[in-house]
């Protein structure tokens, strides 16, 4: 039987084993991808393989296992490639014949040439996503992820000794000074095909993206866009080779993928000017240059993976089972849910601290950071909760420190600041790219259940052009009907998404919410930035997982209402309407349902009681006393 390094670092040697045994029977295919998927079920095996979220691709050993947590940022045309293929000995004659699945390079042995007449060859189609990190992903996402895959990293691992414990974002030193590893090498590896022959030796591989997405290559010029959609991002962009299923994935879902990883040298041939042409299929030649540099940057500053088992990912949360329908994962949801109920009043003590004690504004806080869209309807999304979080202080020093908090609890977030500036000229919607056949990315190419902190308070007096009015009303139509258009020049496409909008703002925003709670400060603090970092150094780092582990289970809870509950809730509001007829509408209705069902939630109960829904009336009341009272302060300003 193979051993753990065989189907981790040479997965090569288990394909051609079970191509060998099953050619020239089609299911060869799918023995290999269940071989993998029983071996990775095996002692959390899923920690041994080595992740290019955490490993630079030079120390990764090429051809071998890796995995990759990523977001489809774009899906370029399929291809076609040799499924099999048969060579000939140019002395014996001797016919053999070999899988092209999982390659980009055709091999075969140095007295061997491919025989492209032959019967045998098959030709198939693979798809090709580009592939980044999920954008805004937050840091302890990254180091938690990271240090449970290094426990078990050690029978997988090629990267040298020294180096062991170092990731993406602390290996920009040796980026910055490559002469430091001149000596280090991937090893040999020996492929040929039409007049390609021989042994190459790949060079140190390079693939830290800097703070404007670029990356210089030595083989195109301008350095090469790795089209991330929040600028200041770091990590591999990848090129995902799916060969089953790929009408499943969305651009904008979040995968995990396992895979074989392909660096060869011989892709960086198309974006050399002197290519031979006769290494590449004739097809390619039609492509501009520019569409070329694109879909075939070197592999050193993209790499490939080719991909042998892919999945949806419904959080990226690495302190939550990937799957909650397992019977594991049951034991821990309920084990968690059992002590939800001092989770919560912690929770709710640590945001009220952050808001400045402001308990109110922290109830709210909770409710919106487990809000998600659970369905749409018609046009509708239901679940949405915009918060508008109005009152705040003129400085960005508050909204900059309650973003802090919130990237401290939360898997992935972005704070857009909302300067004329930033919406005059920042790229807020994608749009193709035409001439390099791509979707260029923007701001707002998020993963679902992303939180989008917009601060309003930096907003200044001034003129907004023609994109800033269009980065505006595409802000507007996020919030309102979770959608982005992404622009085609010819025409726009929607792609709905579920991102969670918290604004941050002296007055009313501009921007529409579902929810506006006035900040009511019960603290001053004399030194504002010491007294937020004060209360992240106080939270144990326990404390703050289980904060983590709280917001996102809420989020996936189903949940329902009886219709005993429902028949006194409309009759609640029809006496509601008696009372009040002139304040209280349909939207009134929604936003406490809203409330209710997230109120719920918060307390672990996944149905609605006669309790939470007084509680949520409750809250309701005194949010709207609060902005009531504002408004007779500040005239019309609410």
């Amino acid at each position: 039987m193979p051993c753990v390094a065989d189907w981790l670092n040479n997965p090569f040697s288990i394909v051609q084993g079970i191509f060998a045994q099953n050619v020239p029977n089609s299911d060869w295919e799918k023995k290999v991808t269940e071989y993998f998927k029983e071996k990775l079920k095996e002692n959390n095996a899923t920690n041994w393989v080595p992740s290019l979220n955490d490993v630079p691709v030079h120390y990764l050993k090429p051809n071998s296992l890796v995995k990759f947590r990523c977001m489809v940022q774009d899906m370029f045309d399929p291809e076609f490639y040799m499924g099999v293929y048969e060579t000939v000995d140019s002395n014996t004659n001797a016919r053999v014949l070999h899988f092209g699945k999982y390659r980009d390079v055709a091999e075969c042995g140095p007295q061997q040439e491919i025989d492209l007449n032959s019967s045998q060859t098959v030709t198939l189609e693979r798809q090709t996503f580009y592939c980044v990190p999920v954008p805004g992903e937050s840091a302890w996402v990254k180091e938690i992820s990271f240090f449970a895959s290094q426990a078990r990293v050690s029978p997988s691992t090629s990267y040298t000794p020294s180096r062991h414990k170092r990731s993406y974002e602390e290996d920009e030193d040796m980026d910055l000074h490559p002469s430091k590893q001149k000596e280090q090498h991937l090893g040999n590896s020996c492929y040929c095909g039409g007049d390609i022959h021989g042994c190459v030796e790949p060079k140190r591989l390079e693939t830290e993206a800097s703070a404007g997405h670029h990356l210089s290559s030595p083989n195109c010029s301008p350095p090469l866009d790795l089209n991330f959609p929040l600028p200041g991002e770091k990590g591999p962009a990848c090129l995902v080779k799916v060969y089953e299923s790929w009408d499943s994935f969305r651009v904008n879902d979040v995968l995990e993928v396992y895979g074989i990883l392909s660096v060869d040298p011989v892709l960086s041939i198309v974006n050399n000017e002197e290519r031979d042409s006769s290494t590449l299929d004739p097809m390619e030649c039609m492509d501009t240059a520019e569409e070329q540099r694109v879909h075939s940057p070197p592999a050193s500053l993209v790499p490939r993976i080719h991909v042998i088992l892919a999945q949806k990912l419904k959080h990226i949360n690495p302190l939550l089972p990937a799957c909650l329908n397992e019977e594991e994962s049951k034991t821990f949801v309920s084990n968690f849910m059992s002590e939800l109920s001092p989770v919560r009043a912690e929770l709710l003590g640590f945001l009220t601290h952050a808001l400045l004690g402001d308990n109110l504004a922290a109830e709210y806080l909770i409710l919106h950071l487990i809000s998600t869209v659970y369905a749409r309807r018609d046009v509708l999304p239901l679940g949405k909760f915009t918060v508008n979080l109005s009152g705040c202080p003129r400085n960005n020093i508050f909204t900059e420190h309650v973003y802090r908090i919130i990237q401290q609890l939360v898997p992935a977030s972005y704070r857009l600041q909302m300067t004329i500036e930033n919406m005059n000229h920042s790229r807020f919607i994608p749009h193709k790219d035409y001439t390099a056949n791509r979707l260029v990315s923007g701001v707002l190419q998020l993963a679902s259940n992303t939180s989008l902190v917009v601060d309003e308070t930096q907003l200044e007096q001034g003129q907004l052009d023609t994109k800033g009015v269009h980065n505006v009303t595409a802000l507007g139509n996020l919030i309102t009907w979770q959608k982005v258009d992404y622009d085609f020049n010819y025409h726009q496409m929607e792609f709905p998404c579920n991102i969670n909008v918290l604004i941050t703002s002296e007055s009313r925003s501009l921007l529409p919410s579902d929810c506006q709670v006035h900040l009511q400060p019960q603290i001053i603090p004399p030194n504002m930035e010491e007294y937020m970092n004060s209360l992240l150094t106080a939270v144990l780092p326990s404390v703050l997982n289980k904060f983590r582990i709280y917001l996102s289970l809420l989020r996936l809870l189903d949940y329902s209402i009886s219709d005993e509950v429902t028949k006194a809730v409309e009759e609640d509001f029809v006496e509601m309407r008696k009372s009040d007829p002139e304040s209280i509408t349909a939207d009134d209705l929604h936003r406490t349902l809203l409330v209710a069902r997230f109120l719920s939630l918060s307390a672990g109960q996944t149905t609605l009681s006669r309790e939470r829904w007084l509680r949520a009336k409750q809250l309701e009341a005194l949010r709207k006393a609060r902005l009531q009272q504002q408004k007779c302060v500040n005239g019309n300003e609410l």
